[in-house]
């Protein structure tokens, strides 16, 4: 019979007679590299914002006007600091711009671009706009010469002032352009205006809803708000007095929740609703103010709709309340402690509240009073101008929703006022998001992505003469750095199969992490409402005292240690492991980075040796690929180098064809030795492909290799259309290939068992598509010792029917001299199982039965294993979860009397079956019972969850035992497969154990209680 693993000892063997070494890995001076790499990519996405800005700020005066200019008199008075209005004559400015407009200056909008009218003529804004597809930018058709203008639907794209802001902005392109030419990795590069409009380069299509609106308005992202203005406390006071009924109620809701969306993690809040009395919105949070993150904004707008009008309106008490916890909380050192504000929503005051302001807010006037009157009437309005003009605010009128968030945004322009007088250009970095009304705009398929990235951003600012000290915020420029850029500067063959560089925010946030679990499910791209505000603590929860968060986001330098657990195989499997951890920040950035590596052979990595003409000759064989988010050179650099493959690069860097290439020299070393190592492999491969004795009914499907390098080779026994399970080992199956964060699942399973063991397990996803198959791996380890460094891992793919077969017809064989067996899995009385270390089960009579967790299927069996320490429960943690909302007789014991007798003949089969080729998820699927229940209208809301996973004990290699059912004794036995991860499993049948509870592994939801 066909056995692709034979010659994997003869591997093995190659790669310890190699002229190779190995040594420890250096956790600390890793992880300052990683750091540095780091530092470099963002200097530089940072540089390119800063010309940005000069340029913004060098185009901005001429656009306003110098003196003796046209368009000096459109400006008829000034926005002065602390002042309430500004003096505007939009007729005059109007005229001046769009007579500029008409002679000079070409504005494409971006929603209109290349659309034309009924007779074909391009539409007034629009015109003809040349695109191309470039994957660079997710292959959306773009122009590299040119950028766009998006203008909020609820804006005119005429408005003068618009117009004006588009107009001297196009001095951005030249600066875009040069931009991308000095940086190719760039993305997207942008600047929004105070104004509203968003110019975007490189120029792309927008295309609004099925609705005929497009959501986005730049002012109310996150890196437009924190570059815009300083961290902050703010108290939102909210009239309910009983003239607030009806409209004006709905108009404060919006208000208040519009006011939360330009509050960013920086930022501190809370919200107090008023009448003749003051009511807490969350009451578990009065007199204290918490973190603006989206968790606690989602919760607060929860209860807004809880609110209702009654009764008299006492301002006074509440303004006392307010100025009470923000000085409060300032003194103490809490909260943000940089700017105060007061955000009042109310129809009306019927005084000044003058005594209220001299206790406690002259005469140094540190908290900033923002009223918004809601209505038409403007009986009480005189008063409340008063207010935000002797409180250094701004005074706004709402009459209706449509004015909400353009009034709500005018507050931002005065909080940013100390920060554009002092002409503070700081730089900003937001955590990690994906803007999903951008995407939806670019009309992004659900196969392109978006991919996460952060932001950088600076504030922009008027530098004209007239107007340098009066503090005018022009808008903020900013680009965008992908994630997964990030990724390509870990040098992932040092960090060892398990361990992984990871990223937070200075609040602690995820900026990446292996265990960061974005998607409500895999495969699809709908991103989870909270996913990027993970807490570190929520992924590495083993860390109870928070020592390695609080470390990091102090931006310390130091080490740590622990145990942990880590899930893989979609949460199924559990592997326990000690892992150390380095860590420091990056300069110049808010954010600090981690390195994990787990102890034993993860610590330790060797270095070989070859030619470079054998390195490159067995590198270019077809078999061979190279992981793919791998980075063995810097194609990103330069555009000359974008379209060329890693191998492509390779070679001519080696032959020093390319020299302006980067390179990593000590990985390519290491791959070309593991080229040429390995290359025995396909000739051999190759031999049993055409020796069709071997595999006559083509169960084995495909042969595969991986090294510790990234490199795999792989070989199929049948053609790519009749593979079962046609997703492995490409980007459809992503725990099973090389990616920027993890090895592959089955290379990671079988480093964690006895060297010289074979893993075998049914892929849960394959299982739930119906392409079932078993995989089968192992490990080579450069010496037989637990610290030894794992070279490399083979594995192959077979059908499960064919695998099953091939065990149902050993277990009918046995040794007898008269061929008679006295027991097999034919006989009525015993079930037969095969199941993993996991306890999961690959084969069974019940073919339904099969990847099933054991403990559902014999529940008492599973609870006596784990009672007698066959398995043990290990408990999980999940922070990430989504949680459902919804709207035999005595006699019959004798069988098995001498249970290992009775089953040695069944063992010395399978492990003759099992050499020959010696070679499921509640996150994602549910088995056909609970898919019933799914079928039911649910919505999936974010919980904690704790929930059970099991693994079987090495030391415990063969186990009898009995349960009491309705009153007789069933027996069972168990004992491991030689050389393997599985177990067989022998049950006496004639008990009735159906009352046994099941041992499940659904998760509970952890319930939390506050105490007050």
């Amino acid at each position: 019979m066909m056995t692709p693993f034979n010659d994997f000892w003869k591997l093995s063997t190659r790669i310890r007679r190699s002229p190779c070494g190995w040594r420890r890995v250096d956790g600390a001076k890793l992880v300052k590299t990683v750091a540095e790499n780091m530092e470099e990519i963002f200097r530089r996405k940072a540089e390119a914002t800063r010309r940005l800005v000069e340029a913004a700020e060098e185009g901005a005066p001429a656009a306003r006007g110098e003196p003796g200019s046209a368009g000096e008199d459109a400006f008829e008075g000034q926005f002065r600091a602390g002042s309430c209005a500004v003096t505007v004559n939009p007729s005059r400015l109007a005229e001046v711009i769009l007579e500029k407009f008409s002679t000079e200056y070409e504005y494409f909008n971006a929603v209109l671009i290349n659309e034309v009218d009924e007779d074909g003529n391009s539409v007034e804004l629009g015109g003809e706009f040349i695109l191309e597809p470039n994957d660079h930018f997710n292959n959306l058709s773009v122009n590299l010469s040119l950028s766009v203008v998006q203008v909020p639907t609820n804006m005119y794209n005429k408005d003068p002032d618009i117009v004006n802001g588009v107009y001297w902005s196009e001095a951005l392109n030249k600066v875009f352009v040069d931009n991308f030419e000095r940086d190719p990795s760039l993305i997207w590069q942008y600047f929004g205006s105070a104004k509203g409009f968003f110019r975007q380069y490189p120029g792309v299509k927008w295309h609004p809803d099925e609705h005929g609106v497009i959501s986005f308005d730049c002012r109310n992202r996150k890196w437009y708000i924190q570059a815009a203005t300083s961290p902050k406390d703010v108290v939102i006071l909210v009239d309910v007095s009983g003239s607030m009924k009806g409209l004006r109620l709905t108009i404060a809701r919006q208000t208040v929740s519009s006011i939360l969306d330009t509050l960013g993690d920086d930022d501190f809040f809370n919200i107090i609703a008023y009448n003749q009395e003051i009511h807490y919105v969350e009451p578990c949070l009065n007199g204290t103010l918490v973190q603006a993150d989206r968790t606690n904004k989602d919760h607060f707008r929860e209860h807004l709709d809880k609110l209702f009008a009654k009764g008299i309106g006492l301002l006074g008490e509440a303004l006392a309340e307010a100025f009470t916890i923000l000085n409060e909380f300032n003194q103490a050192g809490r909260g943000s402690v940089c700017s105060r504000a007061i955000m009042l929503v109310t129809d009306g005051a019927t005084k000044m509240y003058d005594d209220v302001f001299a206790k406690y807010n002259w005469p140094e006037r540190k908290v900033r009073i923002f009223p918004y009157l809601i209505g038409r009437e403007s009986a009480f309005a005189d008063n409340l101008k008063w207010m935000a003009c002797t409180n250094k605010g701004y005074f706004s009128q709402i009459s209706t929703l449509a004015d909400v968030q353009e009034n709500v945004m005018r507050y931002l322009h005065v909080m940013s006022r100390p920060k554009v007088i002092d002409h503070e250009h700081d730089t900003v970095w937001t955590e990690a998001y994906v803007d999903s009304a951008l995407a939806q705009a670019h009309k992004l398929g659900v196969s392109k992505g978006p991919n996460p990235v952060t932001t950088v951003a600076m504030p922009v600012f008027s530098t004209k003469n007239e107007t340098k000290n009066q503090g005018i915020l022009l808008g903020v420029a900013g680009t965008d750095i992908p994630i997964q850029e990030l990724m390509k500067t870990v040098p992932k063959h040092k960090l060892g199969i398990h361990g992984y560089v990871f990223a937070i925010t200075n609040n602690g946030y995820i900026l990446m992490h292996p265990d960061l679990r974005p998607l409500y499910q895999e495969g699809q791209k709908r991103r989870k409402a909270h996913y990027s505000s993970v807490d570190l603590s929520e992924v590495e929860w083993e860390d109870t005292d928070d020592f390695l968060r609080t470390a990091m986001v102090n931006r310390k330098t130091g080490t740590f240690s622990m145990e942990v657990k880590r899930t893989v195989d979609k949460g199924k499997r559990v592997l326990s492991m000690h892992n150390d951890y380095y860590f420091t920040d990056i300069k110049g950035t808010p954010f600090s980075v981690g390195v994990a590596l787990s102890r034993g052979h993860g610590k330790y990595f060797f270095k070989g040796n070859v030619s470079l003409e054998a390195g490159l000759r067995d590198l270019e064989q077809p078999d061979v690929a190279l992981a793919h988010e791998w980075t063995y050179c810097n194609t990103d650099e330069h555009h000359e180098h974008r379209y060329l493959t890693q191998i492509q690069a390779i070679r001519l860097y080696l032959t020093g064809r390319k020299p302006h290439l980067k390179c990593d020299r000590e990985l390519i070393q290491q791959v070309l030795f593991d080229a040429v190592v390995t290359a025995p492999l396909e000739a051999y491969w190759t031999g049993l492909a055409l020796n069709k004795s071997e595999n006559p009914d083509k169960g084995v499907e495909i042969a595969f290799l991986g090294t510790r390098t990234g490199l795999s080779r792989t070989n199929l026994f049948v053609a790519p259309e009749q593979l079962t399970n046609q997703d492995l080992l490409t980007a459809e199956d992503n725990e099973g290939v090389f990616n920027a964060d993890h090895f592959p699942l089955w290379y990671k399973r079988a480093a964690e068992q006895v060297p010289g063991t074979f893993v075998y397990s049914i892929p849960f996803s394959s299982a739930r598509e119906n392409k079932s198959v078993v995989l089968a791996s192992t490990a080579i380890q450069l010496l037989d010792d637990r610290k030894s460094p794992i070279a490399a891992a083979v594995g192959i793919q077979m059908k499960l029917d064919f695998f099953q077969r091939k065990f149902w017809t050993a277990s009918r064989q046995c040794n007898a001299l008269d061929g008679k067996c006295t027991i097999s899995c034919d006989n009525e009385d015993i079930k037969c199982y095969l199941i993993d270390n996991n306890g999961f089960i690959l084969v069974s009579e019940d073919y339904s039965q099969t990847g099933l967790f054991f403990g559902e299927v014999e529940g008492a069996v599973m609870n006596k294993l784990l009672l007698m320490g066959s398995f043990k429960r290990i408990t999980l943690y999940d922070y990430q979860a989504l949680c459902k909302e919804y709207a035999g007789s005595s006699d019959s014991a004798h069988t098995l009397l001498d249970p290992f007798a009775t089953v040695k003949w069944l063992l010395g089969e399978l492990i003759i079956f099992l050499l020959e080729f010696n070679l499921y998820s509640w996150w994602n699927v549910d088995s056909a019972a609970k898919a019933e229940r799914a079928q039911r209208r649910t919505m999936m809301v974010p919980c904690d969850t704790e929930y059970p996973a099991f693994v079987s004990e090495r030391t415990i290699k063969e186990t009898t035992g009995s349960i009491e059912c309705e009153g007789c004794m069933r027996t069972f036995v168990i004992q491991q497969i030689p050389s393997s991860n599985l177990f067989m499993v022998v049950v006496e049948n004639k008990c009735d154990c159906s009352s046994a509870p099941p041992v499940t592994m659904e998760p509970i939801e952890i319930i939390y209680i506050l105490q007050k």
